[in-house]
C-alpha cells in the first residue's frame, strides 16, 4: 500500500454523509459533529443514541437503505454499516464522483483512513498505526500523557495482570480483567479523568450511557465491542438486568469491560448495582470515579454550590420521582427546612411539584433557583429564575433532559453567567 497522505479537513458547515446505524457510527459521528459537520445519516435502523441525535436536531436521519445519489453533494463519506457487501458500494458511489470515503471494514479499500487523535489546548495530534489499531492507540495514550505532564515520555504500557475475582481493586495503573467502573464526567470529554481514559483506551468491550461523552468512543480502536445502554428517560434503554447480565458475560469470557457513565458512578449512577452483580459473579471490579455532574454543571453554569458566608450545606437529591410518589424516598419536609444548597438530579419532569412542595413545607418561594441543561457541552443553557417562578421559566425555554437544578443563594452568589 502507498503511503498515506496527512491532512486536516474543514468540515464546519460541509455535508457529510454516514450510512449505516450501529456502533461505529454512534462512535464516529460525535467526532464530526465537534467539527461542525452537518452530518446525514442514512440506515434503516440506528442505535438509540444516534436516534436520539436525530430527535436533538444534530443529524438528519434519512430512515432508509444507502442509494448512490445519496453521495451527491457530500464532502466526506464514512461506510459504517456491517454488510461488507454494503460498505462496497458506498465506496464505489463515493469514487465515482470523487468524494473521499473512510470504510469501517476494509481500511485497504478505503480513500480515506480517520486517525487516532489526541491533544492539550489547540494541538490535535493524529496518530495511525499502519494498520495496527492497539499500536496507535497505545502511542496515542503516550503522546497524551506527555502533553498532559509536558514531558511527552511515553510510560510503559503493560498488559492487565490477574487478580483475585470477586472483589474491588484498588487504584492501580494498570487495568486487571473484569469490569472497570469508570465515571466519564458531565459533557466534556476532556472531564474524564487521566485513569479513565488510559483503562478506556484498553478496553475490548465498552458498554455506554447517552450521557458518557460520546466523543470519547471516537478514540476506540476499530475491534472493540461497543454497546449502547441507551440509558434515555422514558424511552428506550437495555434493562439494568441487563446490563449486569453483559458486563458479566463479557467479563468472564475473558475481555476487559468498560462501563463508560456519565458524572461519577456511584452518584445516582447505579454503579453500585452493576459493581455488586459483578463481584457477586466472581468478576473483579475497578471503581474510577467521575467529576459529579451535581458540582461540576452547577460550576460551568458560574454557580458554586458552596459559597463562604451563604450556605455551609449541600445536599444532592434524586428528583426522577415526584414528592408524592409512595416510591420516593427524599424527606421533603427536612430539605424544605434547610437554608443552604440544595441539587437536584434528574427532576426536570417533577419540577414543578418539587417547587411546589418545598414551598408548601416552608421554602421561601424566592429562594434563587436555576436549572442548567446539557452541562459541559456546547448546547449548554441556563435558566434563574426563583423558586415559586423556576418550572415554568424552564418550561418556557423548553429545557429538558439531562438537567441539574439548583436551588439556594449560591445561584447569585456570582452574578448570572
Amino acid at each position: 500500500m502507498s503511503e498515506l497522505y496527512p491532512l486536516g479537513l474543514r468540515l464546519a458547515g460541509r455535508p457529510v454523509l454516514v450510512v449505516g446505524g450501529g456502533a461505529v457510527a454512534q462512535r464516529r459521528i460525535p467526532a464530526l459533529l465537534a467539527a461542525d459537520a452537518v452530518v446525514t445519516l442514512v440506515a434503516p435502523a440506528a442505535t438509540p443514541a444516534l436516534d436520539e441525535r436525530a430527535s436533538l436536531g444534530e443529524i438528519h436521519w434519512q430512515q432508509r437503505t444507502f442509494t448512490p445519489s445519496d453521495v451527491d453533494g457530500q464532502w466526506l463519506v464514512l461506510a459504517a454499516t456491517d454488510d461488507p457487501a454494503a460498505n462496497a458500494a458506498v465506496s464505489d458511489a463515493a469514487s465515482q464522483r470523487r468524494v473521499f470515503c473512510v470504510r469501517a471494514d476494509d481500511a485497504a479499500a478505503a480513500s480515506a483512513w480517520t486517525p487516532t487523535v489526541t491533544g492539550a489546548d489547540e494541538l490535535t495530534v493524529a496518530v495511525w498505526g499502519g494498520g495496527d489499531p492497539r499500536r496507535s492507540v497505545r502511542l496515542r495514550e503516550a503522546i497524551a500523557a506527555g502533553l498532559a505532564d509536558g514531558s511527552l515520555d511515553a510510560p510503559r504500557f503493560r498488559h492487565p495482570e490477574p487478580s483475585p475475582a470477586g472483589r474491588l481493586v484498588p487504584a492501580s495503573p494498570r487495568p486487571v480483567p473484569g469490569v472497570a467502573l469508570v465515571g466519564a464526567g458531565p459533557g466534556d470529554p476532556e472531564l474524564i479523568t487521566v485513569r479513565g481514559r488510559r483503562l478506556l483506551s484498553r478496553a475490548d468491550v465498552v458498554v455506554v450511557d447517552r450521557l458518557a461523552p460520546q466523543l470519547l468512543l471516537d478514540g476506540l480502536r476499530g475491534d472493540v465491542e461497543v454497546i449502547d445502554a441507551a440509558k434515555i428517560p422514558r424511552g428506550r434503554q437495555l434493562a439494568q438486568e441487563s446490563i449486569n447480565e453483559v458486563l458479566v458475560e463479557r467479563a468472564l469470557a475473558g475481555r476487559f469491560v468498560v462501563r463508560l457513565k456519565g458524572g461519577d458512578p456511584f452518584v445516582f449512577g447505579r454503579g453500585g448495582e452493576e459493581a455488586a452483580a459483578c463481584l457477586a459473579a466472581g468478576v473483579p471490579v475497578t471503581v474510577v470515579p467521575g467529576v459529579s455532574s451535581a458540582i461540576a454543571v452547577p460550576g460551568l453554569a458560574g454557580i458554586p454550590v458552596t459559597h463562604r458566608g451563604l450556605t455551609h450545606e449541600l445536599v444532592v437529591c434524586s428528583g426522577h420521582l415526584p414528592p408524592e410518589h409512595p416510591g420516593s424516598l427524599v424527606d421533603w419536609a427536612a430539605l424544605a427546612r434547610l437554608r443552604g444548597t440544595v441539587v437536584l438530579l434528574m427532576a426536570v419532569a417533577n419540577l414543578a411539584s418539587i417547587a411546589a412542595r418545598l414551598i408548601e413545607l416552608g421554602r421561601a418561594g424566592g429562594t434563587p433557583a436555576a436549572v442548567v441543561e446539557r452541562g459541559g457541552t456546547p448546547q449548554q443553557r441556563t435558566v434563574r429564575a426563583t423558586l415559586a417562578t423556576i418550572a415554568a421559566a424552564a418550561d418556557r425555554q423548553g429545557i429538558g433532559a439531562p438537567a441539574v437544578v439548583v436551588i439556594g443563594p449560591v445561584v447569585d452568589a456570582i452574578g448570572a453567567g
